[in-house]
């Protein structure tokens, strides 16, 4: 950690650990111990990194495809090698669980690994033209200063992809991390790129205290040199941005929530859809955007199929994310806790089973489900995501509707079949509304080179090669041989 202490963390502007005047205090989700301090940044520090950014564009963007490959890979064989210390890190700061902390480590080493190659796909086309002697040729080029906003949830992978897309195909980028994760959602891949020798200025972070996001907010929005905004997060802070984006003409990605359902078909391996659930709703406290929410259950199966599942959920160990075989650690924040528990109060008071879970020891709130939830339950509404270990599930006798219900939300991010008959699963799969859905595997399913991404409030954008689309421009440039002829 060059230049930095254990627990005082600095921005990384233009390659080097610029020191901050004020430092706040970030804690472990589980205890409140202190993780480190980090710089609480403003304005000009703000400014002085989307300029290193901007300054740095034109030196990155020309880099050749194998320039920048043999970077990718450095910083893929780094963060392999610093496994250890991530999956600590993200513990303590997140209270994110080995197996999710580990995955994160893998995934993004993958990710930067896929794309290493980016760099070599087809970057345009030559065109037929109806002009005789013109030569007409469409290339896409970078966009220029890309601005991210990093999540606390899933910290270390999204922050990858925050960068690294952008980043692959020749922009820069600088991005916010949340303040709940300055570290893991942005401090620490800044130390991977500089010690893999990524050039100065084509990553820069500023972290924020709480509260004090807009001065950073407003030097993206207000830079002529940031050309697009890119933000994981939810959909109400993704209105407040989107708007600003619209007045400043600024391009946007967003991943946003999910109210992701699973429909469980008469004909479905019930061990199967058992164990995609239980994996699906309540990996990392259910605080990930593709967590199941609500399971639509064949009325003929329902009770085998809650029985298994309430026995599944009961034996998940909960507590520290570092002990061993802990599954289910510490939700984020108090108020995360508080929402968790209103919900599930709300849910019984107006006649929901509670078949298990539902109790909560500090931050470490028990796997809960709830079934003959009322629709009339705000948890129900498909309307606002719990992001916490909840899960509801509700009996069905017709499929088709069933099925027009699970769609009945706002949301759009991803959603999953479970039957016996592929053809049917596929048919109704080609129907859903939503931006992922999986056929026989749970709602959580993500790959690096997969077009992850939501429609309606989930937002707009993929990820993978196929992000390509998202940060780059397309340019038209024609060549016409001859004296040529005009009319006039």
């Amino acid at each position: 950690m060059t230049n930095q202490t254990v627990t005082e963390r600095s921005h990384y502007i233009n390659g080097t650990w610029a020191p901050s005047a004020r430092h706040f205090d970030v804690s472990n989700p589980l205890d409140d111990s202190l993780v480190a301090r980090a710089a609480a940044g403003t304005r000009a520090e703000a400014d002085a990194a989307v300029a290193a950014a901007d300054q740095a564009f034109p030196g990155w963007a020309s880099l050749t495809p194998g320039a920048r490959q043999a970077l990718f890979l450095r910083a893929a064989d780094i963060t392999e090698r610093r496994h250890d210390d991530i999956v600590h890190l993200l513990a303590v700061e997140t209270g994110t669980g080995r197996a999710f902390a580990s995955y994160q480590v893998r995934l993004s080493a993958n990710l930067m690994r896929q794309a290493a190659s980016w760099g070599y796909l087809p970057c345009g086309d030559i065109l037929r033209s109806d002009t005789p002697g013109r030569t007409a040729m469409v290339q896409r080029k970078p966009l220029g200063v890309v601005a991210g906003f990093t999540p606390w949830n899933g910290a270390f992978f999204l922050a990858w992809r925050t960068i690294v897309l952008p980043m692959a195909f020749g922009n820069t980028v600088v991005i916010k991390p949340s303040e709940l994760a300055p570290v893991s959602a942005g401090l620490i891949q800044a130390e991977i790129l500089h010690e893999a020798g990524f050039p100065a200025g084509s990553l820069n972070v500023v972290t924020h205290a709480p509260g004090e996001a807009a001065a950073l907010s407003d030097a993206f929005f207000e830079s002529p040199a940031v050309r697009s905004i890119n933000f994981t997060g939810s959909d109400r802070t993704a209105r407040i941005l989107a708007a600003r984006a619209g007045q400043a003409l600024k391009r946007m990605v967003l991943e946003l929530g999910g109210y992701n359902p699973m429909l469980v078909l008469d004909d479905a391996d019930v061990d199967h859809a058992v164990r995609a659930v239980n994996f699906g709703a309540f990996f990392h406290q259910g605080q990930i955007c593709m967590n199941t929410r609500k399971v639509y259950v064949a009325q003929s199966i329902h009770d085998d199929f809650v029985a298994r599942l309430a026995e599944r959920t009961g034996g998940l160990l909960a507590g520290d994310p570092l002990a061993e075989g802990v599954v289910v650690g510490p939700l984020i924040n108090d108020a995360a806790v508080a929402l968790t528990k209103s919900r599930i109060r709300d849910a019984v008071d107006q006649g929901a089973t509670l078949v298990t879970g539902g109790t909560c020891e500090g931050r470490v709130h028990a796997p809960t489900i709830l079934t003959h939830v009322p629709d009339t339950v705000r948890a129900t509404q498909g309307c606002e995501e719990t992001f916490g270990p909840l899960l509801i599930v509700e009996a069905f006798d017709d499929a088709e509707a069933a099925f027009q219900k699970a769609q009945d939300t706002p949301y759009g991010l991803s959603a999953a079949i479970m039957t016996g008959d592929a053809a049917k699963g596929l048919e109704m799969a080609s129907r859903m509304d939503t931006g992922m859905v999986h056929v026989n595997g749970a709602t959580m399913a993500g790959e690096a080179s997969l077009p992850n991404g939501g429609v309606k409030d989930s937002g707009w954008g993929r990820s993978g090669h196929y992000a390509v689309e998202d940060f780059t421009e397309l340019r038209l440039a024609t060549l016409t041989h001859g004296a040529g002829t005009f009319p006039f």
